[in-house]
């Protein structure tokens, strides 16, 4: 799969900076990086012109691509999810818009062609009817402003949020038909809510604009695992990925490993070599 671009997220790297996390995963051998839009990382507020200028050059001395940017949690002024697209307080929804038109921004800054989201967010109260279109509406406002600057706006279906399987991504999708939304396609995630990742790889193929991955055990509770360590059927999904002639970014997520990301980031990179 010659044009098929490996790359790993810097959220697996939260106990050091953003400049050192870029500078151990080039070393790991890989072409690209996720950069986590959130603390300890690249919050938009915290990340000055001189800041990404600086980045910017780093990035092209090392000769790494920007795979995504993560813009899913905001722990900066929240939690994992929180504050959602979907929250019924209109201020609180107000601010993750806020922070999803700067992810934007700090995209086009640093090269990077698309923003993965969290899907909606978890129900809570809210009927989902209600959230789905609040989902919407939110995104409505921000898809012109994606589109200006070049940039895709990414879902990726969760376990136990708004949207956590294909079906109800694509239904959602289909529904705004918009050039620059689509999915993103966590296929551990998948295989958590019983889904087989090599289905969905050949259902969904027109709407995958960029791949995470990680291993996920054969219980399919939502814990990342390196790969090598769970249950995903890898020779499969490698065999279905180059059936559809994916030639994107496919970054490997390994947040839980913030104590070890560095030898995380190596075991992924050597058993991933064997299906390149």
């Amino acid at each position: 799969m010659p044009d098929m671009k490996l790359a790993f997220s810097t959220n697996a790297f939260k106990k050091v900076s953003l400049e050192q996390a870029v500078d151990e995963i080039a070393a790991t051998g890989y072409a690209g990086m996720e950069i986590m839009a959130d603390i300890p990382h690249a919050y938009p507020p915290h990340m000055s012109d001189r800041r990404i200028a600086a980045l910017r050059e780093r990035i092209a001395k090392l000769k790494l691509g920007v795979s995504n940017i993560n813009a899913f949690t905001l722990f900066a002024v929240g939690d994992t999810y929180n504050p959602t697209w979907i929250d019924p307080d209109p201020d609180i929804r107000r601010r993750r818009i806020k922070h999803t038109a700067d992810c934007i921004g700090l995209a086009q800054s640093l090269g990077a062609n698309t923003i993965s989201l969290e899907p909606g967010g978890p129900l809570g109260n809210t009927s989902e009817q209600t959230a789905l279109e609040l989902y919407r509406e939110g995104l409505l406002e921000l898809l012109p402003v994606a589109r200006t600057a070049g940039v895709t706006l990414l879902i990726e279906p969760e376990p136990g949020l708004l949207i956590e399987n294909s079906k109800q991504c694509l239904d959602f999708l289909e529904k705004i038909s918009h050039p620059n939304l689509k999915m993103n396609c966590d296929l551990g995630h998948f295989f958590c809510v019983d889904e087989n990742p090599v289905d969905v790889l050949l259902n969904c193929r027109e709407w995958i604009s960029h791949i995470h991955l990680e291993d996920i055990g054969a219980n399919r509770v939502h814990q990342h695992l390196v790969p090598g360590r769970g249950a995903m059927p890898w020779p499969e999904i490698f065999d279905a990925l180059r059936r559809i002639d994916y030639t994107g970014w496919v970054t490997v997520e390994l947040y839980p490993y913030e104590s070890t990301a560095q030898q995380a980031a190596q075991e992924a990179f050597y058993f991933l070599q064997r299906f390149l």
